[in-house]
């Protein structure tokens, strides 16, 4: 009895946290800063490390956009781990991850400020 009280307490949370997985996926459509930390070239997969290092396995496909910092284009064999990378990753249909669009290149002061810490107006 106490067994069912606890599970119908917790069946209702879990919609909640499959919309939060998929909230913080939908977030990740614009490019995010992410460290390689590894290349698959025969799954054709990479593993993207954020900052916070959360990693995400994301699939390349013939359409993915490979460029580096000077928006030269690259090739997916060009990519190592170690490279820091801005991706454009977004879900697919059956809930895996692909990426869009990678753009090579460091986080620079001027483009954590951007992103990350907001000015305080006067």
């Amino acid at each position: 009895m106490r067994f069912l009280a606890i599970l119908f307490c917790a069946v209702p949370i879990l919609p909640a946290l499959s919309m939060a997985q998929t909230a913080e996926r939908q977030q990740k459509t614009a490019d995010t800063f992410f460290i390689i930390s590894s290349v698959d070239a025969k799954k054709r997969q990479i593993v993207l490390k954020l900052p916070t290092e959360v990693t995400e396995v994301v699939e390349v496909a013939p359409e993915t956009v490979y460029r580096d910092e000077l928006g030269r284009a690259l090739k997916f064999e060009d990519l190592r781990a170690g490279d820091t990378v801005y991706a454009v990753v977004v879900p697919k249909a059956d809930g895996r991850l692909k990426v869009t669009s990678i753009r090579r290149g460091p986080m620079t002061v001027e483009e954590l400020h951007r992103r990350y810490l907001k000015e305080e107006k006067s």
